[in-house]
């Protein structure tokens, strides 16, 4: 279960301060300190790939950590000279990777408002999973997944679990209309209260 209420529990082992540590640490520039007071209690859920559709190469993390040639693809142009981040970023074999201190504010929400809040960079950890919005996602993805966010909900009072389309609508469609929220809800055993409202199951995982 999420803890709910008090301070933030005793950190367990699998983390060194806010690293965990089953990820493998890319540390990305384009991270900042969390406001004052903020309560790390939301989990926003995005998917990328780069080119768009193009999986297993190196472009997502180049781009979280400044090194993408943005001449590389055509693409590029379209987000070139972008600074971005997210704590993780959960490749479709399931490798986990870690490029922001999950105590720390990292830049993957944009403007954004959930469970009555604005700016949620600024009490959120962002995961990324390697897929297109809209598109299926791997049991590898879901087992790393369900896995990273019970050990979240361990070291950080976290009660809302949400996607990038749910806290920017309009604006947002990922993870999209291809990710399972019934699937995780149910490797989690959290309350339904936790996910948003409008979650209907997906299609099956890829293998």
């Amino acid at each position: 279960m999420t803890p709910e209420s008090g301070d933030l529990p005793v950190s367990p082992p699998d983390w060194d301060g806010g690293w965990f540590t089953a990820a493998r640490r890319s540390a990305s520039p384009n991270f900042g300190p969390r406001p004052e007071g903020a309560r790390i209690d939301l989990i926003v859920i995005h998917s990328i790939s780069l080119p768009p559709g193009v999986y297993g190469g190196p472009e997502v993390e180049q781009l979280f950590t400044n090194q993408l040639d943005w001449d590389a693809h055509p693409y590029f142009q379209q987000i070139r000279g972008m600074e971005v981040s997210a704590h993780f970023f959960i490749r479709r074999d399931g490798e986990l990777v870690q490029f922001v201190d999950a105590d720390a504010r990292a830049w993957h929400a944009g403007s954004s408002c959930w469970r009555g809040r604005s700016n949620c960079n600024d009490d959120s950890i962002g995961i990324e999973l390697e897929g297109l919005e809209g598109g299926p996602f791997t049991s590898a993805q879901y087992d790393g997944l369900a896995r990273l966010c019970t050990s979240l909900g361990l070291r950080y009072p976290i009660a809302h679990i949400a996607g990038h389309e749910h806290i920017a609508p309009g604006r947002k469609q990922d993870p999209g209309s291809g990710f399972d929220w019934t699937r995780l809800r149910q490797s989690l055993g959290w309350a339904h209260a936790c996910f948003p409202n409008d979650t209907p199951p997906a299609t099956h995982a890829v293998t």
